[in-house]
């Protein structure tokens, strides 16, 4: 060993760092993948990330190949390192040779690698597959003795070594996920996204239009003044009933309905006759499962009800699918039917208009944890039925009453944020 040149030892030496640095960076690398890209690269063929997956499926066996040849080689080095310091300096060089192996391990074998496989994990990660699935291969038996040990240990201790790897996505993580990816994606589908990982947070009340607010037609009524209100109806289905809407008798769909006035045919035995039964959906149905529902039932719409029965709202899926896509309107200069814009910035709103619509429209971010629509919302923190003229402030919105009617706020004045504070307050 004497007889070995000094610049072959310092060869030998630079190289063995290099295999150190290779196994601390390939290491951080494959544990650092994203492994929903790294699924989606090997199912689209590429055969790097094939490897990776297979490597990364047996975790315990990578990491313990990892680990053996990181340790092996850098024992090698401390040992070498030791050997030319001694030829170089006799006993002061072994002390010289431990204190710059430290340093040097420390930056080149592993920050100075590790930072750079964090920073291009796939571009580290699959050549550095390439070179450990045949080393796995060569070096299985002393790798599968070095698990058995350490999964025995970990067993002694009470801990588990089954179950993956991976773990599913959350619906909060995956929605941060997409929150992050908003620059690779579209506006529109980035709101299309988050408004289909919202709908399970949301229930059909959300969404509903109130019972007060229900058209619909009643059968006891004049027939005259029933076809009037078939001819002149805006929507395309209609609940009818006798009385009140808690004795539906079922949905007019006024396509099929049009024809038959036109050709002066229609009679209220007819009428009766193409009514279609009604659907009822019980309160607290989140918004994905109704959407399951409609689709199943070939519905398009349906009447919300409380545990006793009684009617609370109507649901439609086109109202459902606004949480998803947006508001669908014609006209480009309105935000929504409850929703109009003044020329002096502020909104008129009307006071049964949903907190989710508000912020869906106009990008706010007022609470939907408690009251469903503006009106709760105020009646909630001011306790009391205001006066036309009363102003009050919430999460930050300045909001006017304009106009009330019995015990209901009908009309309300609102703005955007004037201030990030949550401190609120009324005035006179």
């Amino acid at each position: 060993m004497d007889d070995v040149p000094l610049g072959l030892l310092f060869v030998v030496l630079t190289t063995l760092f290099l295999f150190s640095a290779f196994f601390s960076g390939s290491e951080t690398a494959l544990i650092g993948l994203n492994r929903y890209r790294l699924r989606h690269l090997a199912n689209s063929g590429h055969p790097g990330a094939r490897r990776s997956q297979a490597l990364l499926d047996q975790p315990d066996r990578l990491i313990g190949l990892i680990l053996l040849g990181n340790n092996f080689v850098n024992i090698l080095i401390t040992q070498l390192a030791t050997y030319i310091g001694f030829r170089l300096y006799g006993e002061l060089g072994i002390a010289i040779a431990t204190g710059a192996l430290t340093f040097l391990l420390l930056i080149f074998a592993e920050v100075a690698p590790k930072t750079l496989a964090a920073m291009h994990a796939e571009k580290v990660a699959f050549p550095a597959a390439y070179v450990y699935v045949p080393l796995l291969a060569i070096a299985r038996p002393l790798v599968w003795i070095v698990n058995m040990m350490a999964n025995g240990l970990l067993r002694l201790l009470g801990v588990s070594t089954q179950g993956g790897s991976t773990q599913a996505m959350t619906r909060e993580e995956l929605r941060t996920a997409v929150v992050e990816a908003k620059s690779m994606i579209s506006p529109q589908h980035h709101n299309m996204l988050l408004g289909i990982l919202d709908l399970e947070k949301a229930t059909v009340e959300d969404i509903m239009i109130p019972r007060n607010e229900i058209a619909g037609i009643d059968l006891d009524d004049d027939w005259d003044d029933i076809i009037e209100q078939l001819a002149n109806s805006t929507f395309s289905r209609l609940p009818a009933y006798r009385g009140s809407i808690d004795n539906v008798q079922g949905f007019i769909h006024i396509r099929h309905i049009l024809p038959l006035i036109l050709n002066e045919e229609f009679t209220r035995d007819k009428l009766m006759k193409i009514l279609r039964e009604p659907y009822f959906i019980p309160e607290g149905t989140r918004l994905t499962q109704q959407l399951l529902n409609f689709q199943r039932e070939k519905r398009r719409i349906g009447l919300v009800v409380d545990e006793y029965g009684d009617i609370l709202g109507l649901v439609t899926l086109a109202d459902l699918l606004e949480e998803i896509v947006g508001e669908f309107t014609t006209d480009p200069d309105t935000l929504s039917t409850d929703i109009h814009p003044q020329p002096d910035g502020s909104y008129l709103v009307d006071g049964g208009t949903h907190i989710r619509e508000l912020n869906r429209v106009l990008g706010w971010d007022l609470d939907t944890k408690g009251p469903r629509t503006l009106n709760g919302l105020i009646l909630e923190y001011m306790e009391f039925i205001p006066e036309p003229g009363t102003s009050v402030m919430i999460n930050g919105y300045p909001m006017e009453i304009v106009q009330t009617k019995g015990n209901v706020i009908k009309t309300v004045r609102v703005r955007p944020r004037i201030r990030k504070s949550h401190d609120s307050g009324t005035q006179p």
